[in-house]
C-alpha cells in the first residue's frame, strides 16, 4: 500500500440497479414478502461492491437465511412482549382512567426502547458482515447503553422543540463509533457537538422565520406576511441539504482508526440537486404511470363492453354487470402492489444510488499506511441478524 491518500471510486450505475430492484421487488410481492430477505441481501451486495476505497471494493457477506431466521425469532418475541405490555397497560388504563385511550398512547412509548434496541443490533449485524481487503468490521455489544442514551437524547430533543438535535446526533454517533472495529483496531469519534451547530443554523433560522411570519399574520391580520412563510420553507429545504452535507463532513473527518483518518468534501448543492431531481423524476414517472393506467383501463372497458360517454352523458350503471368480477380485483391488486414496487425502485435509482455515489467519490482515506497494522478479527456469529429491525419494521437503510 502506498503512502498517498486513498480516493474512493464508485462503480454503481442506475440501469443495473433499476433492473435488480425491479426484479427483486416483483419476486417479493409474488412470494407475499418472503423474498424480501433475499432482495435486501442482493441490493446490499450491489451497493457494497460499488464502493471501492483505493480501488478495492467493500464486501457484504450477509446471508438471506440469517435474516429470515432472525425475523422469525423477533416476531415470536415481539408478539409475546407487545401482548403482555398492552395487556398490562389496558388493565391500568381501565382501572385509573376508565378508558383505553391512555393505554394506546402508552403502548407507543412501550415499544420505543425496542426501536433503539433494533437499530443498534441491526448496525452490529451489518458491520459484522462487512469486509474490506478481506478484514471484517465489527461492533461490540452495548445495546443497553445505546437504548437509555437514545431515550434521554430523544426526550430532550422533543422537550426543546428540536434545539437538542445536534447534541443528540453527536453523542449517539460517538457511542456507536467508539464501539466500532475494523479488524482488531477500534475507531474513535473525535470532535464536539458544537461543530454541528453551524450546519444546523439554516434550519433554526428558517423555522424561526416561518413561525414569526405565522405569528405576524395572526396578530396583524396581514396576509402579505405569507410570502415570508414561502421564503422560509424554501430556506428550510436548503437547510436540510446543508445539514446533511455539513454533518457528514464534520462527523466523518473527526473519525480515526489509529493513525488513519478520513477526509471528505460533500457539496450542499449536489445533495439538493439529487433530491430535487430524484423527486421530480419520481413524480413525473408517477404521473406518466397514471396516464398509462387510464389508457389500460379504457382498453379493458372497451373489451368488456363498459365505456364512459365522452360527451358527458350519464353512464348506464347496468353495464357494470357485464364486467367479470375477477377483472377489477386483479387490476386493483396489480395497481396497489405496483405502486409500492415502483416507488421503491425509483427511490433506489434516483435518490439512494446518487447519494451513495456522491458521498463515496468525495471521501478519501488519510494516512492509509497505518492500516497495514490492522489484523483480522474473529467472526461475530450473531444469529439473530436484523430480525427486530425487519419485524418492527425500521426500513432498509444502510
Amino acid at each position: 500500500m502506498t503512502f498517498a491518500d486513498l480516493k474512493t471510486d464508485y462503480k454503481g450505475s442506475k440501469a443495473p440497479l433499476f433492473r435488480l430492484a425491479l426484479v427483486t421487488g416483483i419476486r417479493t410481492v409474488l412470494t407475499a414478502g418472503f423474498y424480501r430477505f433475499w432482495m435486501k441481501t442482493r441490493m446490499r451486495r450491489y451497493y457494497w461492491s460499488a464502493i471501492r476505497p483505493g480501488g478495492m471494493p467493500l464486501e457484504y457477506a450477509g446471508r438471506a437465511t440469517e435474516k429470515l431466521l432472525g425475523f422469525l425469532t423477533a416476531v415470536v418475541f415481539l408478539a409475546f412482549y407487545i401482548g403482555i405490555v398492552n395487556l398490562i397497560l389496558m388493565f391500568f388504563s381501565f382501572s385509573l382512567f376508565e378508558g383505553n385511550t391512555p393505554a394506546y398512547a402508552l403502548s407507543l412509548l412501550g415499544i420505543t426502547p425496542l426501536i433503539f434496541f433494533a437499530q443498534y443490533r441491526a448496525r452490529r449485524y451489518v458491520l459484522a458482515r462487512t469486509r474490506w481487503r478481506g478484514i471484517r468490521f465489527g461492533l461490540e455489544p452495548g445495546v443497553a447503553g445505546f437504548v437509555w442514551r437514545s431515550l434521554l437524547h430523544w426526550g430532550l430533543t422533543v422537550v426543546t422543540l428540536g434545539l437538542w438535535w445536534p447534541v443528540k446526533t453527536f453523542w449517539l454517533e460517538k457511542y456507536r463509533t467508539d464501539r466500532t472495529f475494523y479488524g482488531d483496531h477500534r475507531m474513535h469519534q473525535g470532535g464536539s457537538w458544537r461543530m454541528l451547530i453551524r450546519p444546523m443554523l439554516n434550519l433554526y433560522l428558517s423555522v424561526a422565520l416561518m413561525v414569526g411570519a405565522g405569528v405576524a399574520i395572526g396578530v396583524a391580520e396581514d396576509p402579505r406576511f405569507a410570502a415570508l412563510i414561502v421564503l422560509g420553507f424554501g430556506w428550510f429545504l436548503y437547510g436540510l441539504g446543508a445539514w446533511k452535507a455539513g454533518t457528514f463532513k464534520a462527523l466523518t473527518e473527526t473519525k480515526t482508526l489509529g493513525e488513519a483518518g478520513l477526509r471528505t468534501q460533500p457539496r450542499t448543492g449536489r445533495i439538493i440537486g439529487i433530491y430535487a431531481g430524484g423527486w421530480g423524476a419520481m413524480v413525473g414517472l408517477f404521473i406518466l404511470g397514471m396516464i398509462v393506467s387510464g389508457i389500460v383501463l379504457a382498453i379493458i372497458g372497451a373489451i368488456t363492453g363498459f365505456a364512459f360517454d365522452t360527451l358527458g352523458e350519464e353512464v348506464d350503471i347496468s353495464t357494470l354487470g357485464s364486467i367479470p368480477p375477477i377483472i377489477p380485483i386483479v387490476t386493483g391488486i396489480i395497481l396497489y402492489f405496483g405502486v409500492f414496487i415502483m416507488w421503491n425502485v425509483l427511490k433506489e435509482t434516483f435518490i439512494t444510488l446518487p447519494l451513495a455515489h456522491h458521498f463515496a467519490e468525495v471521501t478519501e482515506i488519510v494516512n492509509p499506511a497505518a492500516l497495514n497494522a490492522v489484523r483480522q478479527r474473529s467472526r461475530d456469529e450473531f444469529a439473530e441478524a436484523e430480525g427486530f429491525a425487519d419485524a418492527l419494521p425500521l426500513g432498509d437503510a444502510f
